[in-house]
């Protein structure tokens, strides 16, 4: 918590629920209904996912977003096969292993300095196939946007899903801000996904306004014919699923998905226009979702923090990490570059 008490910019984590998500569980917890998601609400909720990723996505709502990864990576897995991913990517950095704890796959990682991989990158680990000393290549996992803010475009996406196909291989996205990526793409979620060649989606909204749920979402027939058993054996089949399905309801039927990412963008940018003025501060990606990455002297960071709630990204470059989220203000903005221009100078 911010010494100050107000708002950080750790995460868009840390913002609270939208009060529509809050409405959604009120209006939901009214009498019995049958658990375990064969309920009203899931199959609404689910025909609202089809009507945003295409007819043909089979849905499956579970707790967590790590949840989601892990299950969709492992639904399509074997234990003697490989992910290939960013260096940078979830599943490698901040799931603590579970990726390959669960899936009992190797995780392949590319080094790439604003989060995102190149069909040439992946090429490198392309190798193998067919030989039994050798992990087998079988997922190639990108996140949208990346973990340094970045945003694939519908090219680079496809570029990738071709490749994939070749090598008969799936391609993965972690969408746990699916959101902020189609605003900034001004696309809707089929275009980019199902439409791009994407074969499962770990697709959120608790960095967006929702207060828990994910869901998993596959494209390519046959890849969930099985997927309810992991769903319950990796612990993430939730009893009293109508409240996540309530949720996703609201989110995407209501556009409170877009609103909500369309202000975290915009914030994100007003921090950008604010903070890259201040001298001494460089700004290092693009400004292109709700992240903002800059370096910053290292005796400085510890004064700001002790202000402002944020996470140092990499500390033998002095670069920190600054999420907006869908309910940071301009006043949040305007304070929070006042208070780093006045510890910098």
């Amino acid at each position: 918590m911010n010494s100050t008490g107000s708002r950080g910019f750790a995460s868009d984590n840390n913002a609270g629920i939208h009060p529509a998500m809050l409405d959604a569980i009120r209006n939901a917890n009214a009498g019995h209904t049958v658990a375990y998601g064969d309920d009203a609400y899931t199959r609404r909720a689910v025909s609202v996912i089809r009507d945003h990723f295409g007819a043909g996505a089979e849905v499956f709502f579970v707790l967590t977003g790590t949840g989601a990864n892990v299950l969709g990576l492992s639904a399509i897995t074997s234990s003697y096969h490989a992910v290939i991913c960013a260096q940078t990517a979830h599943i490698h950095v901040d799931e603590c292993g579970a990726p390959e704890k669960f899936s009992n796959c190797k995780l392949l990682t590319i080094a790439a300095p604003d989060g995102k991989i190149s069909p040439g990158q992946v090429k490198e680990h392309l190798h193998g196939f067919g030989f039994e000393h050798h992990v087998q290549p079988r997922v190639i996992s990108i996140s949208q946007p990346t973990e340094m803010g970045t945003v694939y475009t519908f090219a680079e996406i496809r570029a990738l899903a071709v490749l994939a196909q070749q090598y008969d291989m799936y391609l993965h996205m972690d969408g746990a801000r699916l959101a902020n990526a189609a605003v900034s793409l001004n696309l809707d979620f089929k275009a980019f996904t199902a439409d791009a060649g994407v074969d499962v989606l770990s697709f959120g909204g608790t960095k967006n306004g929702m207060l828990f749920g994910e869901s998993v979402i596959f494209f390519r027939s046959g890849l969930a014919d099985n997927f309810k058993y992991f769903r319950k054996q990796g612990m993430q089949l939730a009893s009293k699923m109508r409240f996540i399905s309530a949720q996703f309801e609201a989110y995407l039927d209501g556009g409170i998905w877009r609103k909500n990412a369309q202000h975290a963008n915009n914030m994100a940018k007003l921090l950008f226009d604010k903070t890259s003025r201040i001298h001494g501060i460089e700004i290092t990606q693009p400004v292109e979702a709700n992240a903002v990455f800059a370096i910053i002297p290292a005796n400085k960071i510890k004064p700001l923090q002790d202000r402002y709630f944020f996470y140092v990204w990499d500390e033998t470059r002095s670069e920190v990490r600054w999420m907006t989220s869908f309910d940071t203000t301009t006043e949040d903005i305007d304070n929070f570059a006042a208070a780093l221009s006045e510890t910098v100078s």
